[in-house]
């Protein structure tokens, strides 16, 4: 699925007192427990401390995550733990250090003149302060294990760009989906942004090739979630009687737009929850793959032949407020050229609504 991820919207943890602190504490700072709130369920430990701690680093936190040093009510914790309402957070001294350094303004490695030019091909929408990038296919957006390039370090490279302040990813999407990619440039914005998505505010519309038609033309997906590793990497499946505790509640609306016999269907799909992969693991659930999708059967026994085998799905629509100004953003994110060569290819017609889609 696309995984739609709210880094921002959490509200300010509450502090509770911490008996070991007087050991652990250096001349500036403490180490702090801190609780999840209610709005942080089912966050992840890593987009957690992006929340409350920016200008820590996701390899940073890792380092902070191996040897200890946070910990999760007493517990190692990893990057991709979920946390509860309730839960403590071990937060260490360190984090809590001023930075001798600017805020960012020097790039970090990795980041060459190249990346910059990348990004600024990218934003199809800009103010001051929102950011909307149309993100290629294969570009992963947050850096993980054995990922060295990725969208929140290039932007990490460009704060003097962007007013000197750090730019916050408000969601996610994978790696492999491509399409609009909402980006804060203010800790003001991020938190009004991140609330929007919380509340389910922000309108999402993707746009997807499907293997077969899916009957009804327009239906409702619902299926709770749960992770299931596999060769090919992290994937979800639904949720087992008696997997409740630990599966995510995730709903989908989908409609036919056009379809090719009985083969392939273009599919409008809104999401009204975020879950990683959602999309694409509810598609497969209802027996019509998203194609090119090799995690969920997407990219055996192609609809045609001369069809790429990357993944059909593309974040095509966003409608939110302005955390500003209150009024509407409305961003359509072109196809990328995969997809716009199968269209082509299958006769379908990409501007048949212009600019926007049918409401």
């Amino acid at each position: 699925m696309s995984s739609d991820w709210d880094p921002n919207a959490a509200p300010q943890p509450k502090r509770t007192a911490n008996p070991a602190a007087k050991a652990d504490a250096g001349p500036l700072a403490k180490v702090e427990t801190l609780r999840v709130g209610e709005g942080e369920a089912d966050m992840r430990v890593d987009r957690w401390f992006r929340v409350h701690f920016p200008e820590v680093g996701y390899t940073y936190l890792q380092k902070l995550l191996r040897s200890g040093q946070v910990r999760v009510d007493s517990r190692r914790a990893q990057a991709n733990d979920r946390l509860t309402a309730g839960m403590e957070v071990r937060v260490p001294a360190i984090v809590r250090q001023p930075k001798k350094d600017g805020p960012g303004l020097k790039a970090p490695l990795g980041v060459s003149k190249g990346d910059r030019d990348q990004i600024e091909k990218m934003i199809i929408y800009e103010d001051d302060h929102v950011l909307v990038l149309n993100k290629p296919f294969g570009l992963a957006v947050q850096g993980g294990t054995g990922t060295r390039k990725h969208i929140d370090g290039m932007l990490e490279g460009m704060a003097d760009r962007f007013g000197g302040e750090r730019p916050r990813l408000v969601h996610r999407i994978d790696r492999d989906t491509t399409g609009i990619l909402l980006v804060a440039k203010t800790r003001e914005a991020a938190g009004k942004l991140g609330k929007t998505f919380q509340t389910r505010s922000a309108a999402k519309t993707y746009w997807a090739l499907v293997k077969g038609v899916p009957k009804p033309a327009q239906g409702k997906i619902e299926a709770a979630l749960v992770k299931a590793a596999g060769p090919d990497g992290d994937r979800v499946r639904k949720a087992r009687p008696g997997e409740q505790a630990v599966a995510m509640h995730a709903t989908t609306h989908y409609s036919v737009i056009d379809k090719i016999a009985n083969k392939a269907a273009w599919v409008s799909l809104k999401p009204v929850t975020g879950r990683q992969h959602q999309l694409r693991a509810h598609m497969h659930m209802i027996g019509h793959p998203i194609v090119g999708d090799n995690k969920y059967e997407g990219d055996i026994n192609m609809p045609a032949e001369n069809i790429d085998k990357k993944l059909h799905l593309h974040a095509r629509r966003l409608i939110i407020p302005h955390p500003k100004t209150g009024g509407k953003i409305d961003v359509t994110a072109p196809l990328p050229e995969h997809m716009r060569h199968t269209w082509e290819t299958l006769g379908f017609d990409a501007e048949m609504f212009g600019s926007r889609e049918e409401d």
